[in-house]
């Protein structure tokens, strides 16, 4: 069984929509409480999961279950396919067919990367059933407030030839761009061992150096005007002797501080130089390890 652990992330975006808003026309989600910029724990698992899929090339046992234009059914009948099982002629009840759930889950826990980590809920109309996944990610929050600006740009071109006929001569469209000039976020995490058993999680050894690494660089391969320059820059881990945990997360996230380093609140923040990371270690509980992963 692997350990416990508990982690923090840090990640900071210039110029860029780190998670726009569907419900607020793609506006990068802010508490509107704090001012504070806010990036969904979803946004972080598809980034992962995109990381991993390129360079495991979709093999098992990398491939991911949520993806783009995936057809959940079809990845059910995965498992059915390799067990010999016959979907329309699952029997109806008794130990027999709880000796099958259990296979087909773990079938799909062992084939897929995503699965195993994050969990899924498989009770579609071809039932794999439900998994619990070790690994959860809070939301994401920027240290401070954040300032989205709007920007407005043109297309030289139109879509069809009423459009153009609109025009008047000139073949501009005009549209929407959102952006906030920088944001430090600050995201917590949890790995939790026990779900790590029941899912296979790190089974093969390769799974958690994967998740580290993929924090590290999945960036890089998501790179995207409207995102802006978007990067890693701290990832702290706290790594538990017992598999339930020598100290409180809580406990353990108040010993790393993130603040400016000038207190002049009227000059705005523009780079990860303008802030001071420190990690209390001097008085660490008992049967905690820190990790600094970048």
């Amino acid at each position: 069984m692997i350990p416990r652990y508990d982690f923090v992330y840090l990640f900071d975006v210039k110029d860029g929509n780190p998670n726009g808003d569907p419900d607020a026309g793609n506006l990068p989600r802010v508490d509107p409480e704090t001012g504070q910029g806010l990036v969904t724990d979803v946004c972080l698992k598809r980034k992962i999961r995109n990381y991993v899929g390129l360079v495991k090339e979709e093999q098992p046992p990398f491939e991911i279950y949520v993806k783009e234009k995936a057809v959940l059914n079809n990845q059910h009948a995965k498992a059915y396919h390799a067990l010999e099982i016959d979907p329309k002629k699952r029997k109806s009840k008794g130990k027999d067919k709880a000796e099958e759930d259990r296979e087909l889950t773990k079938w799909m826990c062992r084939n897929f990367f995503d699965i195993r980590s994050f969990g899924a809920v498989m009770t579609t109309e071809v039932n794999c059933g439900q998994v619990r996944g070790p690994i959860q990610f809070a939301m994401g929050r920027s240290v401070d407030p954040v300032v989205s600006l709007e920007h407005a740009v043109t297309r030289c071109a139109v879509t069809t030839e009423r459009e153009a006929e609109k025009q008047d001569g000139g073949n501009r469209t005009m549209g929407r761009k959102f952006t906030i000039p920088y944001g430090l976020y600050r995201v917590h995490g949890f790995i939790n061992p026990h779900l790590a058993q029941q899912t296979g999680f790190d089974e093969n050894s390769e799974d958690l150096d994967l998740l580290w690494t993929a924090l590290a660089q999945m960036f890089e391969t998501d790179r995207s005007a409207s995102r802006g320059e978007m990067s890693p820059q701290a990832l702290i881990v706290f790594e538990h002797e017992s598999q339930l945990g020598n100290a409180p997360a809580n406990k353990l996230f108040d010993r790393i501080r993130v603040k400016r380093k000038s207190d002049d609140d009227s000059v705005p923040v523009r780079t990860f130089d303008d802030y001071e990371v420190t990690v209390d270690e001097s008085s660490i509980p008992e049967g905690i390890t820190v990790h600094h992963k970048l």
